[in-house]
């Protein structure tokens, strides 16, 4: 039973978990306050959209996922929204306009490298909104959708800077690496290049990630085969 509860992501811990709860309460709380105190009195729609629920899932989840980068957050739930106007206001048929904009959005997060999967959710509610964002129209993608993206990533890098977590992620090794070429049991880059084209699918993590993984595998197998040598010896 314990383990049917525990986190299903490498390196996850309940521990963590808690972290990121507190941190994603609290994120979201700020942005709806900070919205609301900058645009609450005379802005005639919502104030804080849905997709921001999603975004904040990943930003203190997986701070370290590709997915959740601040360019991801803004990026992908800014231009998602666009794309959802642009198709709102062309086509007429609900159910059509709802699988073209997430369609659609997917495409340009893809091309602009910001793909983020709450972006989706905000493409569909420029189509399936309502009063929410006809009222709003085109500026809908700005505010409330790039206002809260912006405050919530904002929150972010502040909450992890305090938490201790490196957000925006960049590898950081903490192991002295050997220096020099390729090193034995370090795979190359091109390898794996090669390992992910065979198994034709994508991981929820970034490339600079992998190679960090297998040099720190590589490294903490050298200290413990050379501590069982060492105490062979004794």
């Amino acid at each position: 039973m314990r383990a049917l509860f525990a986190p299903i992501l490498a390196g996850a811990t309940f521990g963590g978990r808690l972290v990121a709860c507190i941190g994603a309460a609290l994120s979201i709380a700020f942005t709806a306050l900070v919205t609301a105190m900058v645009f609450g009195d005379g802005w005639p729609a919502v104030l804080l959209v849905a997709p921001m629920g999603a975004s904040a899932v990943l930003i203190f989840t997986v701070p370290a996922s590709p997915l959740a980068q601040p360019w991801a957050v803004i990026g992908g739930n800014v231009i998602s929204a666009v794309v959802g106007v642009g198709i709102a206001s062309t086509v007429s048929s609900p159910g059509l306009a709802s699988g073209l904009a997430v369609g659609g959005a997917i495409l340009a997060m893809s091309l602009l490298r910001c793909l983020h999967p709450p972006g989706g959710a905000a493409a569909l509610t420029a189509v399936m909104g309502g009063h929410a964002v006809t009222t709003t129209d085109w500026m809908f993608p700005l505010m409330p959708v790039g206002i809260n993206a912006v405050i919530l990533t904002a929150a972010g890098v502040v909450f992890h800077h305090l938490s201790g977590h490196s957000y925006p992620h960049r590898p950081v090794s903490g192991l002295q690496m050997p220096a020099g070429p390729q090193a034995e049991g370090i795979p190359h880059p091109e390898d794996l290049d090669a390992a992910l084209a065979d198994l034709g699918e994508t991981f929820d993590i970034g490339r600079d990630d992998l190679e960090l993984l297998f040099d720190r595998v590589r490294a903490h197998g050298a200290m413990r085969r050379g501590s069982e040598k060492f105490a062979g010896r004794r």
